[in-house]
């Protein structure tokens, strides 16, 4: 509410086995008035399905998206949206100072030039959980991936379209609560197989994007999620 008036919050549960559940049906009482929607999968989806059930719920003109982790900085939204203007459909976070295990820095190394490798530079930090997009980016793009292969699907789509990227140096925090599941091998598999079908649907223009180049947007005040 200090950086927009109108807005929304739209929170994903995919199908957690802990209290989440529980927690998230009981905001609405504890936050009276507050614009807040709970979507919930019966069963666990996939990062990419949770994040895809909130962006085709979205009604405001622009999304942001997070994590619920807390490694990052929420109140960092208002240098995003100070970097959201005409000339511009997404603005995508890079963690600075990444605070993650040696390990998982080691995969996200490999998997950014393998992604920037296939198909041309997406993104100095192409996972990064901290990303400003018009919703008009979401509608023109259909994202096939489920899992940890959709935040790259989206951003190649939406540069291939023309849409106008801008990056922006966020802070980032060590994770203090769950696990993280990204250095899975069973992820890790999954995630190759998505990358390996999206770079073959991408060779052979099986996907149906909408090829229209985006057009400016008059000035309004900005609506986030």
């Amino acid at each position: 509410r200090e950086l927009v008036a109108d807005f929304e919050i739209i929170v994903a549960n995919d199908g957690s086995t802990d209290r989440t559940g529980e927690i998230l049906s009981g905001l609405p009482a504890r936050y009276p008035g507050l614009p807040l929607r709970v979507l919930t999968h019966e069963r666990n989806r996939g990062y990419g399905a949770a994040l895809a059930s909130g962006f085709d719920a979205a009604e405001k003109d622009l999304i942001f998206m997070t994590d619920g982790d807390k490694q990052f900085d929420v109140r960092e939204l208002a240098r995003l949206l100070s970097a959201m203007d005409r000339r511009t459909d997404l603005v995508i976070g890079w963690r600075q100072h990444r605070a993650d295990p040696p390990m998982r820095l080691f995969n996200a190394w490999g998997w950014k030039l393998l992604i920037n490798g296939l198909f041309g530079y997406t993104a100095r930090d192409v996972d990064c959980a901290f990303k400003l997009f018009r919703r008009k980016v979401w509608e023109s793009l259909t994202v096939h991936s489920r899992g940890a292969t959709f935040s790259a699907e989206l951003l190649v789509k939406a540069r291939r379209l023309g849409f106008r990227v801008k990056e922006l140096p966020v802070s980032h925090f060590p994770r203090t609560a769950g696990s993280a599941t990204g250095a899975r091998l069973d992820v890790i598999a999954r995630a190759f197989g998505e990358l390996m079908q999206l770079w073959l649907r991408l060779e052979r223009d099986l996907d149906g994007d909408r090829t229209v180049r985006p057009v400016s947007i008059p000035p309004r005040s900005p609506r986030v999620i």
